[in-house]
């Protein structure tokens, strides 16, 4: 089949490989770009991704707190220009408030009674009339605990409570405020940094989990190594994988050495009172979005000798 640019540009976006590597990895796997990625990765062309596609969606991430229960919500835009404008920042931080009532259903978020009368959907759309670009709202999630905090934290906030990257972090525990707020700022501030897949090992995805080994087995054959050996290095290769993905395994940003569930219990020894880190939510602006960008294709085109 024949390889298009926006295909190898979106390869190229996705795994920071090389063009021609980008052109003959689709080429060798019939244009299927999860495989394409995988064969990169074997051949250790790719570097290992997290995202599920280009960040590139504009509008704006926003986080709403009411004691001890979050929400976070991503509402898009097509331009950054809009994700300034004080009416749809105003839309974003009513629509968070709302988020905390329906538990994570954006079904139930875009039905909710909307402040000044009628519902989300339909200010939504109203917005779109006055504003002149279409938006939408893209999805919603909740944090909670019995008794402690939940943190926010916006990464490069454009406005109160709203930016391209949201975290909240959930503390149970009988600590006292301040310490759970301190921690927890910390904490999102890693989160936001590190973007961990799952709070531990347990809890990352079982297929996604597969995927890595039958990469990693794919590599440990090509290295020639011995079957024994082979299978080892398998097992390291996935060990890394959940370390390096599990937020309680992660070695926290501020000095790359402590793991994440040390510096909660470091925390709730000094505190003396009882501190478990329970959940996260972390949205980052547009992830898995792609938003095409013509020129860059026919550039691509140029180089890579493929149709566009």
């Amino acid at each position: 089949m024949a390889i298009t640019a926006a295909q190898v540009k979106e390869l190229r976006d996705r795994t920071n490989a090389g063009m021609m590597d980008c052109k003959k990895a689709l080429g060798e796997t019939a244009g299927d770009m999860e495989a394409a990625v995988d064969w990169l990765r074997t051949k250790g062309l790719a570097a290992a991704a997290k995202k599920a596609g280009r960040t590139a969606a504009e509008g704006l991430v926003g986080v709403a707190v009411d004691g001890t229960k979050g929400a976070v919500v991503e509402i898009n835009s097509e331009t950054d220009f809009v994700a300034k404008n004080e009416r749809f920042q105003e839309f974003v931080a009513d629509v968070a408030k709302l988020a905390l009532g329906v538990d994570g259903d954006i079904e139930a978020l875009a039905a909710a009674t909307y402040p000044s009368g009628g519902t989300v959907a339909e200010k939504l759309t109203d917005n779109i009339a006055t504003i002149g670009e279409n938006q939408s709202l893209r999805r919603t999630a909740t944090v909670s605990v019995d008794q402690g905090a939940v943190v926010s934290y916006v990464h490069n906030a454009a406005a109160p409570g709203m930016g391209k990257i949201g975290v909240l972090v959930a503390l149970e525990g009988d600590a006292d405020t301040a310490t759970l707020e301190a921690l927890g700022k910390q904490l999102a501030m890693h989160i936001a940094a590190a973007n961990p897949l799952a709070l531990d090992a347990d809890g990352l995805d079982a297929d996604m989990i597969e995927r890595e080994r039958e990469i990693a087995k794919a590599k440990a054959m090509e290295s020639g190594k011995p079957e024994n050996i082979a299978e080892k290095m398998v097992e390291g290769s996935i060990a890394k994988f959940k370390k390096e993905n599990a937020l309680l395994s992660q070695l926290f940003v501020m000095d790359n050495k402590t793991p994440i569930a040390d510096v909660v219990a470091s925390a709730a020894k000094e505190a003396g009172k009882s501190i478990t880190l329970k959940a996260f939510e972390r949205f980052q602006l547009g992830e898995g979005i792609e938003k095409e960008e013509s020129d860059f294709a026919a550039e691509v085109a140029a180089a890579a000798g493929v149709s566009a």
